[in-house]
């Protein structure tokens, strides 16, 4: 596509006849998604043969058709004044205990409260090799995971963080509650994890394909129905705890993505997911020293606990 959203013709060949004029059109601009380029149809800027037409249209070959796409916004990382919790900081890193609720940076329509936007406000200057979108950003958290997470202030810094978590040399150590009772005290989920083409805002492990994934996990508490987790990864994929659990039959507490109900009879409305990162460990990238940083577990995931924990105790009603 042309950079400054000028207009694009494009030739049917006869070899698409029959095609729709959406699928066509996404064939052609690979960069922009099938919502995209149906939106531009609809508000007309999209001409066949120099008429507007439906985004099902069924193209005959030889047709022109000539697209004026509408540029997204660039997106960018802006400081805002948002309360931080920082676990520690130095020179180099800041390791920040993130909130449920907070995105890492902007993207996917999401501007504003953002962790980054965050620490622009605090810092002023962090770390540039992520790129203008994601300054200092090492790694991600999803949305409604709480826990660890590091930012490095320098490149030098990051280039360090960055190659250690290539190299799966970070401790990632995390807490997850999950509905059923896992038999084995302690066990490991290997299975690769790729997109789930029947809904693509999920991940899947259950295909056989995809990037290579291990997770690792052992047996903390057991209740009626859930079982707390403590879960070690030895990779970084996407949704990795979620979809390897889910892929055993035990959703994550809270993760209706992943199949778990919305509400728990007896037991509070938990509007995230129950999933923390507890535990990060790795070197220093100035001195080479093992450091490990650690959050405690959230107020609301505790208090849940507690709730689960008094059902458990509540004696069965005599019959």
């Amino acid at each position: 596509m042309k950079p400054d959203g000028s207009t694009i013709t494009l030739w049917v060949p006869a070899s698409q006849a029959g095609s729709r004029l959406d699928r066509f059109l996404q064939t052609q601009l690979p960069d922009h998604s099938r919502t995209r380029i149906q939106q531009w149809i609809r508000e007309g800027r999209v001409r066949v043969n120099g008429a507007a037409a439906p985004q099902a249209q069924r193209l005959k070959g030889g047709e022109r058709i000539e697209v004026e796409p509408v540029l997204p916004p660039l997106l960018k990382a802006v400081p805002e004044d948002i309360p931080l919790r920082v676990l520690y900081e130095d020179e180099d890193l800041i390791a920040v205990d993130k909130p449920a609720g907070m995105i890492v940076h902007a993207g996917a329509g999401r501007h504003s409260g953002t962790l980054v936007n965050a620490l622009l406000y605090r810092y002023g200057r962090l770390s540039e090799a992520g790129g203008e979108l994601r300054p200092g950003i090492v790694h991600r958290l999803d949305r409604q995971t709480s826990g660890v997470i590091l930012v490095a202030r320098n490149d030098r810094a990051h280039r360090s963080l960055a190659a250690q978590f290539a190299a799966r040399k970070v401790e990632k150590l995390y807490l997850a509650l999950v509905h059923g009772e896992i038999r084995q005290e302690q066990g490991s989920i290997e299975a690769p994890i790729t997109r789930d083409p029947a809904r693509r805002i999920r991940m899947s492990a259950r295909l056989g394909r995809g990037r290579a994934a291990l997770t690792e996990y052992r047996v903390l508490r057991r209740y009626p129905g859930f079982t707390l987790l403590e879960v070690r990864i030895r990779t970084g994929r996407t949704h990795q705890i979620r979809a390897h659990l889910a892929s055993l039959g035990h959703p994550v507490t809270g993760d209706r993505l992943y199949g778990a109900p919305r509400r728990v009879e007896g037991l509070p409305l938990l509007d995230r997911h129950f999933l923390h990162a507890r535990r990060v460990g790795f070197l220093h990238p100035s001195t080479g020293q093992p450091l490990a940083i650690e959050s405690p577990l959230p107020e609301e995931l505790a208090d849940w606990l507690e709730a689960l924990e008094r059902r458990h105790q509540r004696p069965a009603p005599s019959r």
